[in-house]
């Protein structure tokens, strides 16, 4: 945005001209046709520019331009109904430096000095469709769409047909002429329905649940309406014959009474942070929600003050609307390289042109397998659907086909390794594809060094992932064993090169970025893992499908690393398969890791600087889950995946992989799938992390 201070009038001009068509042409889109071809963050991007541009060039602002117009003239095919009371929009508002410069804009205006005396009604924005519903001595007698502010669309009969709405209401206080306004909407669940039957059908599925409550509220057929399940909220009046309430709040609470539905989650704040923390907590909520919410909206509870405030062009001053981060956005895919993992699995990974999604700058997303790619058709070059959801990795959810080059070819993934060059090959029962060049492939052994040394594993602060990659390139350490001699060996040449030179050349110490308090802190750290327990000492061993959990179950089964590796060594299996939990095939794995010879070689070398715990068993078998079956499923916000399994593990609970009816509980966190699905098909229970927590004894 800061190039518009560089802009000349004459480029801001045609600017300014260019962004009004743009939006006009996604407002018809939107407003009219119920197809949008404009994400909501890059509808919100114009807007902001042409509210910028204006700001700084007033005389250059559009007649009917973007900051005046407000949706969009309504269908032929529509009676039309004029708005007594205009049908305004709201200003937008992206940031807590902007809802504080909101708040203290209204103090300043109505002349108060501290932030506690004026009282808000915060309420969720629902991604809706906007109408009127007007009421006469009681009786529903027309509905309206918003249409361009000043003249909707008459959809009475289609609002007629929606269980939400009373057709007739009675109180001693309902005025003789009501208007209420509102949002309809189309619940998360019942858009996933009408989606399925419309791919039963042959007919094309709607982009997302507004689109569905918009086309299914504008149809000429009130039939067709009826067959869809819309609900709504009211929120607001329009024209009203007398106003029997004094603030926001108190209509909320006036209408509830008469029977219309008000959201639940409405709140009243009293300080700008009260309303920052209500905005961080249904942030977070929101994926509860059984809709689709896209921010929050701040008014003024005071009806008195909300006549003092006015209006400013289009938009009360009295307020605001706070807009959630894009959870979703456009991108291009600029290439598609590969990343090779300690397993020697081959991750194809989209490098993208950077684009703000969930309010984080994403510029890689993961392609998960060569099947995903083709399943999904996903070219260089591709404009893209980038998707996160809290801390969740960045997805592509589709590649835009008529925005893709004419020149496009299809994403031929590679036979070989890019690393090393060695043979990549598929196994028929894996989605992967795997490096065949073992500890000779660089990226495999850097992987498994940074395994070594992670939280879950030996965990050594001041190992990360970029110093163990120095470390490996240069030759100082090259395998797991090379981090506990490290200390011996910088101390050899710190002393051969004392003696050799006269300015005391020093290794680690001297290396950019270090010194002797971090060289100290290093080695410091490294001896303080000497002593490791058996579980982490099994993990950190890096075998093929040995996760946390079941490092503990070979742990509390064999007792200690001796016994384990004895059988091992030895091809006696039979005490691994009667695991429950533990399949022929991760024995195949196990086995064969000890079958390695340089394996074998570096754990007997490994025993000789560590010291491997003998198994306490710090069970809990009195947890609510002792003896219960856990499955994880999605991306949790407090706990690592690892962390959750061990905590269910140290409670007594079996954790599994996969829902079956022999399942418990089911955990689920952000973007969880087709595990939570089934869990719901087969009647288990399902927790969120904080659930789970508290079942687990631990305060949320």
């Amino acid at each position: 945005m800061n190039d518009i201070e560089s802009l000349t009038k004459e480029q801001a001009a045609e600017e300014l001209k260019r962004i009004a068509e743009e939006m006009a042409k996604a407002d018809i889109a939107y407003y009219q046709n119920d197809d949008p071809y404009l994400s909501d963050a890059e509808y919100d991007a114009l807007k902001r520019r042409n509210e910028l541009l204006e700001k700084k060039f007033p005389e250059l602002k559009i007649e009917n331009g973007p900051s005046v117009r407000i949706g969009a003239a309504v269908r032929s095919e529509f009676g039309k109904v004029k708005h007594k009371i205009p049908m305004l929009s709201l200003g937008d508002i992206f940031s807590e430096e902007e809802l504080s410069d909101f708040t203290a804009s209204v103090n300043r205006f109505l002349g108060y000095e501290t932030d506690n005396m004026i009282t808000y009604s915060a309420e969720p924005k629902i991604d809706g469709l906007s109408f009127s519903a007007r009421y006469e001595n009681g009786s529903f007698v027309r509905g309206a769409t918003r249409g361009d502010g000043a003249t909707g669309e008459d959809i009475t009969e289609n609002l007629r047909v929606i269980k939400d709405l009373p057709q007739k209401i009675e109180g001693k206080d309902v005025p003789e002429i009501l208007e209420v306004r509102g949002e309809v909407y189309m619940s998360k669940r019942d858009f996933l329905e009408l989606n399925r039957q419309y791919e039963t059908e042959g007919k094309k599925a709607f982009a997302n649940p507004r689109n569905a409550a918009a086309g299914s509220l504008r149809q000429l057929d009130a039939n067709i309406t009826k067959e869809r399940k819309l609900s709504l909220f009211v929120y607001t009046w329009g024209d009203v014959s007398e106003i029997v309430w004094k603030s926001q709040s108190e209509f909320l609470e006036k209408v509830r009474g008469w029977g219309f539905k008000t959201n639940p989650y409405n709140r009243i704040c009293h300080t700008t942070r009260d309303l920052s923390d209500y905005f961080e907590y249904l942030l977070k909520e929101r994926a509860n929600l059984a809709y689709d919410i896209d921010g929050i909206v701040y008014k003024v509870d005071s009806l008195e003050l909300q006549q003092r405030l006015g209006f400013l062009t289009r938009t009360p001053r009295w307020a605001i609307a706070h807009k959630f981060p894009a959870e979703q956005a456009f991108t291009k895919i600029n290439d598609i390289r590969i990343q090779v993992g300690r397993t020697g699995a081959l991750t194809p990974v989209a490098d993208l042109e950077p684009v703000n999604v969930g309010g984080v700058i994403v510029s890689h997303a993961t392609l998960h397998n060569e099947d995903e790619i083709k399943r999904k058709d996903i070219r260089i070059g591709d404009t893209v659907v980038i998707q996160r959801a809290g801390d969740v990795i960045p997805q592509i959810v589709e590649a835009v086909k008529d925005k893709r080059p004419p020149e496009s070819k299809e994403y031929e993934f590679p036979q070989t390794c890019p690393m090393c060059g060695a043979h990549a090959i598929r196994e028929e029962d894996e989605a992967v594809r795997r490096c065949t060049g073992g500890l000779t492939c660089p990226a495999q052994a850097i992987e498994r060094l940074k395994h070594f040394v992670s939280r879950e594993a030996f965990d050594i602060e001041g190992l990360g992932a970029k110093i163990m990659e120095e470390f490996y390139n240069e030759g100082i350490i090259r395998n797991p064993v090379d981090i506990f001699t490290l200390e011996r060996r910088n101390q050899k040449l710190r002393d051969d090169l004392f003696a050799a030179l006269d300015d005391g050349g020093i290794y680690l110490e001297n290396r950019e970025g270090w010194g002797k308090k971090s060289v100290e802190n290093l080695f410091r750290a490294i001896n303080g893992r000497r002593d490791i327990s058996l579980p982490r000492f099994i993990y950190a061993l890096g075998i093929r499908q040995v996760g946390t959990a079941t490092s503990r179950l070979i742990a509390k089964n064999y007792g200690s690393f001796e016994h384990f590796r004895d059988d091992m060594v030895h091809g006696r299996t039979e005490k691994l398969l009667e695991i429950d939990g533990i399949g022929e095939a991760m024995v195949n794995d196990i086995a064969g890791f000890f079958a390695e010879e340089h394996n074998l070689r570096t754990v007997n070398e490994l025993l000789e600087q560590v010291k491997v715990e003998d198994f306490v068993d710090d069970t809990d078998y009195n947890s609510p889950i002792a003896g219960k079956t856990v499955v994880f499923t999605g991306t949790l916000e407090r706990l690592t995946r690892a962390e959750a399994k061990a905590k269910a593990l140290s409670l007594g609970a079996k954790v599994a992989g996969s829902v079956s009816k022999n399942t418990d509980y089911v955990i689920v966190g952000a973007d969880a799938g087709s595990k939570a699905k089934k869990a719901q098909e087969l009647g288990i229970t399902v927790l969120n992390e904080n659930e789970f927590l508290e079942l687990a004894g631990q305060s949320v």
